[in-house]
């Protein structure tokens, strides 16, 4: 697989790529007391022996390299904006002849992946195609569409190294392919589209209709739903809106369903039971108004 862009086109300030070696900071002219001050003062951070940190380095980039490894796996990719629905541990690239390793306190919240890879000895995050690899075996098939669909989103990969992300997995793997969706704008979309698609609905993404705007799904042409989060629907301005554009659909004759992103990530039978009724019961007003169908572009 070719080599993905420079990590410092895409993340975010604080995250350096390799940890500083004290020979190197004693090539730069800095004595023995002057980086034993400079640890002491804060300025440097010590991550292990001889391996060092400036201040102010992302602490999961610090907290990997305190284990003796580099961020890999699922927190790689959140370390660029991707969506990955387990957030709670650290998963932590380790060779697989290392030495002197130190054995987290907490086993759950510390995943180490034992591994050879073509990173450099001091590198502080697993390359970014490796990192995709290991996300898509370590998570669920449908969480690991929904990482995917963020990462070509944002532009993290394109479509060829996604073909060739596919072709060095398991063939198991291999029919996750052809469900992947770049237009997806946000995990919990990927996460409802692939439930609404189980039921055997058709599906449209980021349809523009007139007099509502842009709409996250468009199902079978009368219902619309949007999956809110916090993040861009917390202020009063943003309800105010979201309510003049579910009572503008409803005019058109749509039936506007509004998903939390909580619920599509911790109650999602829920949502499915409710997508499954929702669709059974049929669009509201579509007698009296006719088929919006048309009305889409």
């Amino acid at each position: 697989m070719r080599r993905p862009a420079p990590y410092h086109r895409l993340l975010p300030t604080g995250v350096p790529i390799s940890l500083l070696h004290r020979a190197d900071l004693r090539a730069t002219g800095a004595t023995g007391r002057q980086i034993t001050d400079a640890v002491r003062d804060g300025r440097l951070l010590r991550l292990r022996r001889d391996r060092y940190l400036p201040a102010g380095a992302h602490p999961t980039v610090c907290a990997a390299a305190r284990w003796g490894g580099r961020v890999d796996c699922v927190s790689v990719l959140q370390l660029f904006g991707v969506f990955v629905r387990e957030t709670g541990s650290l998963h932590v690239q380790m060779a697989p002849d290392a030495s002197r390793v130190p054995r987290p306190d907490d086993a759950a919240q510390v995943i180490r992946h034992w591994r050879t890879s073509r990173a450099a000895a001091d590198a502080t995050l697993a390359p970014l195609d490796e990192a995709l690899l290991a996300a898509v075996r370590c998570q669920r098939p449908r969480d690991a569409i929904a990482t995917l669909d963020s990462a070509w989103h944002l532009g993290v990969v394109d479509e060829a190294r996604l073909n060739e992300l596919f072709a060095r997995l398991p063939r198991r793997y291999r029919s996750l392919r052809r469900l992947l969706d770049r237009r997806a704008e946000s995990g919990t979309e990927t996460l409802v589209r692939l439930m609404l698609r189980a039921i055997g609905c058709g599906i449209e993404l980021q349809v523009s209709i007139d007099g509502v705007g842009r709409v996250d799904l468009l199902v079978d042409a009368w219902l619309l739903i949007e999956c809110d989060s916090e993040a861009h629907h917390g202020t009063w301005q943003d309800h105010k809106r979201d309510r003049r554009r579910d009572a503008a659909a409803v005019a058109l004759g749509y039936t506007p369903l509004r998903l939390l992103a909580e619920d599509i990530l911790y109650r999602p039978e829920w949502v499915a039971d409710l997508l499954r009724r929702t669709i059974a019961t049929g669009p509201a007003g579509r007698r009296a108004f006719g088929s919006p169908e048309k009305r889409a572009r």
